[in-house]
């Protein structure tokens, strides 16, 4: 695991307990696709937090890095995002930048964003969630809170940014 993954880990569990945050822990085998990852916490992907870095070109000369958080089930809305921004283009980050800016590698990336040049967008359906699940900056731990608490600790900008999973992009 790399090393950041740690600090990460230990970053969020400092925030939950400093904020008097009510959360749960769930160990489990190592897995960072959706999916999957769902089927061994035992809920619905609905419920749980996909979390895309992505790259945001509002011009020739500024790109911005957008963290994305929208529900398991969904995906996210490239057009959605290029019309939030007023942006030129909209893709997904190549690997190294989402790890450099998330603090954590893909399948274990948090629906918070801990540097400045990473904003956080969420979509109303995840922070609407009773229940939210999320990798907890590791494969083989997640993370369980209210979508209130999540808004309320996160502060994400709230856009509706997810589409149908079965939509094509």
């Amino acid at each position: 695991m790399p090393e950041h993954a740690n600090d990460t880990y230990d970053h969020l569990i400092s925030l939950l307990d400093s904020s008097s945050i009510d959360y749960r822990l769930i160990d489990h085998e190592p897995e960072g696709a959706t999916e999957a990852v769902c089927a061994l916490r035992g809920h619905p992907a609905s419920e749980a937090a996909k979390c895309i870095v992505l790259r945001v070109k509002v011009d020739r000369r500024t790109t911005r890095h957008v963290l994305a958080v929208v529900p398991g089930d969904r995906r996210v809305d490239l057009d959605a995002v290029r019309a939030l921004f007023a942006a030129r283009y909209v893709g997904f980050s190549d690997p190294q930048t989402a790890e450099r800016l998330a603090h954590a590698v893909p399948g274990t990336v948090l629906p918070f964003s801990f540097d400045p040049e990473l904003e956080l967008v969420a979509d109303p359906d995840v922070v609407a969630q009773p229940k939210l699940y999320f990798n907890a900056a590791r494969l083989d731990r997640s993370l369980v809170i209210s979508g209130a608490d999540y808004e309320r600790l996160a502060k994400p900008r709230v856009e509706r940014i997810s589409a149908s999973a079965s939509a094509a992009e």
